[in-house]
């Protein structure tokens, strides 16, 4: 019987373990978030372009 009652708590232990890792791990999933992200996708492949020409290094 004690075997028993360690594979069950070795389970909730893993269960609890897992859980909390998820809830800290999780991605954002606010309307801002998206949009912050779908902004810094777009920025990524976007080309280079100086936005002053002061800022222009030739």
């Amino acid at each position: 019987m004690s075997g028993l009652v360690f594979l069950l708590a070795a389970l909730a232990l893993s269960v609890v373990g897992s859980l909390v890792l998820w809830l800290r791990h999780r991605q954002p999933t606010s309307m801002e978030q998206g949009i912050d992200d779908f902004s810094r996708e777009m920025q990524a492949l976007s080309p280079e372009h100086p936005r002053r020409p002061e800022d222009r290094h030739w």
